[in-house]
């Protein structure tokens, strides 16, 4: 009897089994301005998601020998010196799936419109390598804007990234919300990350969205001017993370960062915190890295691998029009070009107040649709020659009959380029302006009844359905003569 017990335990002993489990445990040895310095956390990775012992948490940015650097996501004043950390032993990733999309979140991806809670959602990494060069395709199906000078002069296809810059107050982020406006109907998500803006001015874009019917394939992700650098730092990252997530569902994608200069302060203030070594303007040292590796994520992908697109407008404010400072040239070299809004224009009433002479495409014509390009050609260099031209006949000088008409034929285009925020205005019917403008049509209206005329064309061609798809499909000798019927029947509204 006592031999088979002793057999019954043996047996039991060999097939037990303990899971042993180890939590690495570090303590807080210094906290100050949202920067946490720990002990003990010895093979903690890079941006590793760690744990306080009150709940918050905070990302590892700084692995140093014996410490390691944390930045607290949330509020830093309720951790103590001497307070335990945990490692989580996951790098930061956010939830993202399609219930995203009409949702305003947090850069954590956490819901707070006061809405539900987004349930269910796919864990995504925030920081990922960029799409190789094998895995893209060129830039040539065009995203259409909606705003005639921008559409016709600087074009911007999906995959491209295109630089927004300019002044305080210049029209910068009504680019951007006219562009997510003019995506209705055309099967482009589109993602809005507001970077330390005031949540009253995040609270008008939603309403503007809305109302448009854009905010249902929209999603916000806001860090705002009250949120921690960590938030701010972290916005742009889950923007570009769920934008992503559509785009290897085979799905085009816009996303607007607005802007990455409070990005780039909020990262220099966390540098500075975590004593890196400051470099020029007192930026650290991987400055560029921080915006390279965020826009290099922005591209069309081949078809053999999902075939979707990232269209990235990052935004940046320059001081008094000046371009030649860090950040600005630093973003410059990234993207594929540049939209400059000038103040002086803006005074002017010329909205949007875009310098075509500073502004570029890199991408160009091979992103423009047949019947902008065939209309579009030539008319950045006669701008360019108008602007000139205006400059000399201030001197007073006496102009031949040439140079009078190049004048005149200028101040038309400005005025046909004007456009209200908000309203983006159909393919068919800016090459039906571009056109007017090309052929002399508007040479003998005079300038105070051009937006009349120019309000008159337009909605007739918009009822025309028939009309706005033959322009948009293509553009041949029959397409001409319609566009000339059409404009014939205004001609005599001078």
């Amino acid at each position: 009897m006592s031999d088979s017990i002793v057999k019954r335990i043996e047996q039991k002993i060999e097939s037990l089994s303990v899971d042993s489990q180890f939590d690495e445990i570090g303590k807080v040895i210094s906290v100050s301005d949202g920067i946490a310095t720990i002990s003990g956390l010895f093979n903690c990775q890079s941006m590793e998601l760690l744990s306080f012992s009150n709940g918050l948490k905070g990302i590892a940015l700084n692995l140093e020998v014996d410490s390691v650097g944390a930045v607290i996501l949330g509020d830093y004043k309720s951790i103590f010196e001497g307070d335990e950390v945990k490692r989580t032993k996951q790098v930061l990733s956010v939830p993202v799936s399609d219930e995203i999309l009409g949702r305003v979140v947090n850069p954590l991806a956490q819901a707070i419109d006061g809405k539900s809670e987004l349930k269910n959602g796919e864990m995504q990494l925030i920081e990922k390598v960029a799409p190789g060069v094998i895995e893209r395709k060129s830039v040539s199906v065009p995203m259409q804007t909606g705003i005639k000078v921008i559409d016709a002069l600087v074009p911007i296809g999906r995959g491209q990234r295109q630089l927004i810059l300019g002044d305080r107050q210049s029209g910068k982020t009504t680019i951007a919300i006219d562009t997510i406006i003019n995506q209705k109907d055309k099967g482009v998500k589109c993602v809005y990350v507001a970077i330390g803006q005031k949540q009253s001015k995040i609270m008008q874009i939603m309403q503007l969205l809305e109302k448009a019917g854009a905010m249902e394939y929209t999603t916000i992700v806001l860090a705002g001017a009250s949120d921690s650098p960590a938030f701010l730092y972290l916005a742009p990252y889950t923007g570009v993370t769920i934008a992503e997530y559509f785009m290897q569902k085979g799905d085009d994608v816009l996303v607007v960062y607005d802007d990455l200069s409070k990005h780039a302060a909020a990262y220099r203030e966390m540098s500075l915190l975590l004593k890196r070594p400051p470099g020029r303007e007192a930026f650290p040292g991987d400055v560029f890295y921080l915006h390279s590796r965020l826009l290099e994520r922005a591209c069309r992908l081949d078809e053999k691998v999902g075939g979707g697109s990232i269209t990235a407008l990052p935004i940046i404010e320059t001081q008094a029009g000046d371009v030649s400072t860090y950040i600005p040239t630093n973003v410059i070299s990234i993207t594929d070009g540049q939209i400059f809004l000038e103040t002086g224009l803006f005074n002017k009433g010329i909205r949007p107040a875009i310098n075509i002479g500073l502004s570029v495409s890199r991408v160009g014509g091979a992103a423009q649709q047949k019947s902008v390009k065939k209309n579009a050609g030539s008319l950045k260099l006669s701008l360019a020659q108008y602007r000139e031209l205006e400059s000399f006949s201030q001197f007073g000088s006496d102009l031949d009959e040439s140079t009078k008409k190049q004048l005149e034929r200028g101040k038309r285009a400005i005025e046909i380029l004007k456009q209200e925020p908000f309203k983006p205005v159909r393919v068919a019917t800016q090459v039906v302006l571009l056109y007017a403008l090309n052929k002399g049509y508007l040479d003998g209206i005079e300038i105070s009844k051009i937006p009349e005329w120019q309000s008159n064309v337009s909605t007739f061609v918009n009822t025309d359905a028939k009309l706005c798809e033959m322009i948009e499909s293509d553009w041949n000798d029959q397409v001409e003569e319609k566009v000339k019927e059409v404009l014939g029947q205004f001609a005599d509204n001078k």
